[in-house]
């Protein structure tokens, strides 16, 4: 029989042929490195059979799904070694995660942290022993008696309909349909990463399990280097760094998810809104500013009420009095468009009128679980550089492409890398056929005029319309979802929006919500950690600080303070009696792009010994020249 390959071309193979034995039938050098393949579009184990006219590609380490597969065999890896060492052990589920795999037990004793290193041992000597992964097809009666000691997977199996797959793997065995490496010594590096309670199947009314989690690569370099990444996530983390560079903090006194901006992150926030605000208005938005709450009948015509009530803070208000109380349903916003909607119906508009852009530093609130609350990156309230866009049909290419030229210069300041997502039509959506392939098209031939690449995610755009997620890369390689270009049909229908065309008729507008920072909040946590803390000159919230060696350096040392502020620019005299080295390491400390160390010498000469956080000492610079350095 024959099988047809990914360049299309056909192999021969025997009646019976299993995957392996196309991988073999190719060469001898893919037979030893594949791990997996995929009959069609399914993942499939080397061992299973091929028909004739199946389409057949082989797996290496090399390929997409390969991490993935490996570490749900590590993930068995590890359960097997956990039994041996705990005998009694009860197991649970055991799935790769985007970042590695855990596995979910009932030990008979209590582990911790502190046993990872014998786990790895044993993890160690099963997988140098080699043995296969066999994949077996079993009736449930089998399963009952294969996993009698097993009270979890007894209960999972009641829960299963037909016949059951199974896996083993020497003394080891679970419940499993999901593909492996054919054998243990394709496993790469590994390493346990953490342990914490889990409940059984999620359930909180359930026991509650020790879920351990682990990661796996192919090569040690791999796995040296995501643990090098994870060091620098935990020292760039926005909520430590946050804290020590007196930018925000939290208080449980105000509640969850609440950020309070201390001085120097009110400098930060109000340099970014400025520098984006003057941007805007260059390129034609009109700055707006709409209420903090409106009564439910704004969100009941929005659709918020029945569709978003559960992310919104409501409240009644008496409209009345004490003695004849007339309640009134009121609801803080947690998004900025009704107001803009609003805005723009408050006079009848015209065709000339359009584009018509309002932005707005809008601060909004939703509800947020308190487990997912995280720091800035996800809070309960937070300001949006919400803008949108009210224009005509002809005009939506011109205006998603000015939106991209705005997210380029954004991004390309701080150095981040970005790429596109377009999010299409998904099953239950409003609007015409047309209006989605009109709306859809745009999207793309804005991005291939902006030459951006991007990716399609199929069915995955809002119900009322599709979008363009601009996703950042950090400087150690994480990715951002940030900025948003959305098209939505559902305002303008729901608002009852309308222009006068040229005809004098009325048409409806074609609206687009723009967000490019997102979240303010967030993306100052992003930036934060992309910096390391050491931000930029120009959004750094004190650029110089000044360095008396003496008491007596005082005064000269207010004087330039004084001459820098006069200039725009930020400082702080360091006055504390302090050697040298003190003051230098808490500048150091607290990321100042500048220092200057003033003494007799530098006080008589008229200029300063300046050194900069990464390059150290630079040398002497006259103070004219210094305060052109630090706010151009």
């Amino acid at each position: 029989m024959y099988v047809i390959l990914p360049d299309k071309s056909k192999i021969e193979v025997k009646d019976g042929a299993t995957v392996a034995d196309v991988a073999s039938a190719i060469g001898a050098g893919l037979a030893k490195a594949a791990i997996a393949g995929k009959i069609g579009d399914e993942l499939v184990d080397l061992s299973d059979a091929v028909a004739d006219g199946d389409k057949v590609s082989i797996l290496t380490d090399k390929s997409p799904e390969a991490l993935g597969i490996m570490r749900h065999s590590c993930a068995h890896v590890l359960a097997e070694a956990v039994q041996i060492i705990y005998p009694g052990t009860q197991i649970g589920f055991g799935p790769q995660t985007e970042d590695g795999y855990f596995y979910d037990f009932d030990l008979p004793e209590a582990v911790s942290s502190d046993d990872f290193e014998k786990i790895e041992a044993q993890m160690k000597k099963i997988i140098d022993a080699g043995e296969p992964f066999v994949k077996e097809v079993v009736s449930k009666d089998e399963a009952r008696k294969i996993f009698k000691d097993q009270a979890l997977k007894l209960e999972h199996i009641e829960e299963l309909d037909g016949d059951l797959t199974i896996r083993r793997h020497g003394n080891f065995v679970d419940l499993c349909s999901g593909v492996h490496v054919p054998d243990a010594s394709k496993i790469g590096a590994f390493k346990l990463m953490k342990i914490a309670g889990a409940y059984w199947k999620g359930d909180a009314d359930n026991k509650q399990l020790t879920r351990i989690y682990g990661t796996a690569f192919f090569k040690q370099k791999q796995l040296d280097e995501y643990l090098h990444n994870l060091e620098e996530a935990e020292a760039r983390d926005h909520r430590k760094l946050g804290r020590e560079l007196e930018i925000y903090t939290m208080d449980n006194m105000a509640g969850v998810g609440l950020p309070m901006y201390l001085p120097k992150g009110a400098i930060i926030i109000r340099k970014l809104q400025d520098w984006l605000r003057a941007d805007l208005i260059e390129r034609g938005y009109e700055e707006v500013i709409t209420p903090h709450i409106y009564n439910a009948d704004v969100w009941k015509t929005s659709g918020h009420y029945d569709f978003y009530k559960g992310n919104m803070y409501f409240f009644n208000i008496n409209e009345g009095s004490d003695e004849e109380p007339k309640l009134s349903e009121y609801g803080v916003k947690p998004m900025n468009c009704p107001g803009h909607v609003m805005l723009y119906k408050a006079k009848q508009r015209s065709y000339r009128e359009l584009p018509l852009r309002f932005f707005e530093f809008g601060t909004v609130y939703r509800h947020e679980m308190s487990g997912v609350v995280h720091g800035l990156l996800r809070a309960r309230g937070f300001t949006q550089d919400d803008a949108h866009v009210f224009c005509t049909r002809e005009q939506l290419v011109d205006e998603v492409v000015d939106i991209l030229k705005l997210v380029d210069h954004i991004m390309t300041t701080f150095d981040f890398e970005y790429e596109a997502e377009i999010s299409t039509r998904p099953e239950k959506s409003i609007g015409t056929d047309d209006m989605w392939d009109h709306a859809t098209s745009v999207l793309k031939q804005a991005c291939e005029v902006h030459n951006l690449k991007y990716d399609i995610n199929e069915g995955d755009g809002a119900f009322y319309g599709p979008k363009i997620d601009i996703k950042v890369k950090d400087a150690i390689g994480r990715t951002w979802q940030c900025s948003t270009i959305q098209v939505d049909f559902n305002f303008p229908e729901r608002f009852d929006l309308n222009y006068k065309t040229e005809n004098n008729t009325l048409e409806r507008p074609w609206m687009l919500h723009r967000a490019i920072f997102g979240s303010i909040e967030r993306f100052l946590g992003i930036l934060i950690e992309h910096y390391a803390g050491a931000l930029p000159v120009w959004l750094s919230p004190v650029q110089l600080a000044i360095l008396p060696i003496a008491d007596r350096h005082l005064d000269a040392a207010y004087d330039l303070a004084r001459k820098v502020k006069a200039a725009g620019g930020r400082v702080e005299v360091y006055e504390d009696s302090e050697p040298m080295r003190v003051k230098i390491a808490k500048a150091q400390a607290q990321k100042v792009p500048y220092m200057v160390v003033l003494g007799d010498k530098e006080i008589e000469s008229g200029q300063v010994a300046v050194r900069e956080r990464k390059a150290g000492d630079i040398g002497k610079m006259s103070i004219d020249d210094l305060i052109k350095e630090i706010t151009c």
